[in-house]
C-alpha cells in the first residue's frame, strides 16, 4: 500500500517550492502567500523560490535543497508548487527518497511537477496530488470555487473524497467506450509520463486508472506519445484511460489544410479504443480553472457509463 501523508488541518504551515520554472512575476507569489493566509493557513517560503537561473528557478541544487528541506521541516505540513513550466525532471537524481519517505507530506502540483508524482510514487512509495499550484490557480482573485473545494476536501478529509465531478457543471464530460474499472491513479501531464519511461523513475501501469492531459499540443503529438505507451507496452496494461481536458490541443492549420487532419477525438478513438477498457474524454482536471485535485497513487473507480472518476478511498490519514 503506498504512504498516505497526513492531513491539513486550519492553521498548518505550507511550504512554498518552485522545483521547475521560475514564477514569471516574483511579486505574484506575495499575491498567492496572501490568498493561502485568508484561507487560515501559516506559509513558508523556499530560500529559492524568486530566484531566476535562465529558464528555471535557481540551480537544480537549489531547487532539490528547497524541495527537501520542506520535507525534513517538521513545522511544514504541506508542500504547494509555484508553478511546472520545465526542470522539475532534472531534480529526481539529487533528491533523498529514504527521507521523503520518512517524512510523508502532501505534496501538490500539476504539468511539469508530473515528474516528481511519478519518482515520489516510484521510489518513496508516497502518494502525491495532482492539483492546483499558486501562479496558476491560487494567485487569481477568481479562483472557482470548484477548484478550491476539490483541494480542500481531498486534502483536509481523511475520508474518500468520492467524484472529481461534484460540482462541476461544464458539459464536456464524454464516455469514449462504455464500462466500469477500479485501480490506483496514475498519471499527469502526458509529455512528462512518457518523458519517465526507461529511467528509474518510471510508473507501473498494470492495473492502474491513467489519467493524462496535457496544454498546447497538436493533436499529432498526442499521437506519438500515445504510440509510445504502445510499443513500449505499458498502455495495453491499464484498468481504464481519464482523459482531462486540454486546452489549446487543436491543429492551428486544420482549416486552412489541403490534406486532412485528425482532431483530438480521432487520436484518442484510433489509439486507445482497441484497448478495449473503458474512457472517459473532457474530465476537470488539467491546464484549466477548473482543476480537481487528484491523488497519485490512491484508488478509484472510472465509472464510464456515468461518467465520472470516483476516488473510492482517503487520500490523506
Amino acid at each position: 500500500m503506498p504512504i498516505l501523508p497526513g492531513r491539513l488541518n486550519a492553521g498548518d504551515t505550507i511550504g512554498i517550492v518552485a522545483p521547475a520554472s521560475a514564477p514569471p512575476d516574483p511579486k505574484s507569489v506575495d499575491c498567492s502567500v496572501a490568498a493561502l493566509e485568508r484561507l487560515g493557513f501559516k506559509v513558508n517560503l523556499a530560500p529559492n523560490v524568486r530566484k531566476r537561473w535562465g529558464f528555471l528557478a535557481g540551480t537544480d541544487r537549489d531547487r532539490a535543497n528547497d524541495l527537501m528541506g520542506m520535507f525534513t521541516d517538521r513545522k511544514v505540513k504541506a508542500i504547494l508548487c509555484v508553478r511546472g513550466g520545465y526542470g522539475a525532471s532534472r531534480l529526481l537524481p539529487l533528491l533523498d527518497y529514504q527521507a521523503i519517505r520518512a517524512n510523508p507530506k502532501i505534496f501538490i502540483g500539476y504539468s511539469d511537477i508530473t515528474s516528481l508524482h511519478c519518482a515520489f510514487l516510484v521510489k518513496a512509495n508516497l502518494v502525491s496530488f495532482h492539483g492546483p499550484m499558486l501562479n496558476s490557480d491560487f494567485v487569481k482573485k477568481d479562483m472557482p470555487d470548484f477548484t478550491l473545494v476539490s483541494f480542500l476536501k481531498t486534502l483536509m478529509q481523511p475520508s474518500a473524497p468520492g467524484s472529481i465531478c461534484d460540482g462541476y457543471r461544464r458539459k464536456t464530460v464524454k464516455v469514449l467506450r462504455r464500462g466500469v474499472a477500479s485501480g490506483p491513479l496514475m498519471g499527469g501531464n502526458i509529455t512528462l509520463v512518457c518523458a519517465a519511461l526507461g529511467t528509474p523513475y518510471q510508473p507501473e501501469f498494470r492495473g492502474r486508472i491513467l489519467f493524462f492531459e496535457d496544454v498546447d499540443e497538436a493533436p499529432y503529438r498526442f499521437d506519438r506519445m500515445l504510440t509510445q505507451l504502445l510499443n513500449a507496452g505499458l498502455l495495453q496494461q491499464v484498468a481504464g484511460v481519464a482523459i482531462g481536458i486540454n486546452a489549446g490541443c487543436k491543429d492551428p492549420k486544420a482549416a486552412r489544410a489541403k490534406e486532412y487532419r485528425q482532431t483530438l477525438e480521432d487520436v484518442f478513438r484510433e489509439r486507445l479504443l482497441p484497448l478495449k477498457v473503458p474512457i472517459v474524454a473532457g474530465l476537470p482536471f488539467g491546464h484549466i480553472p477548473l482543476n480537481a485535485t487528484l491523488p497519485v497513487g490512491v484508488r478509484a473507480t472510472l465509472d464510464a457509463v456515468k461518467g465520472d472518476l470516483l476516488i473510492t478511498e482517503p487520500a490523506v490519514k
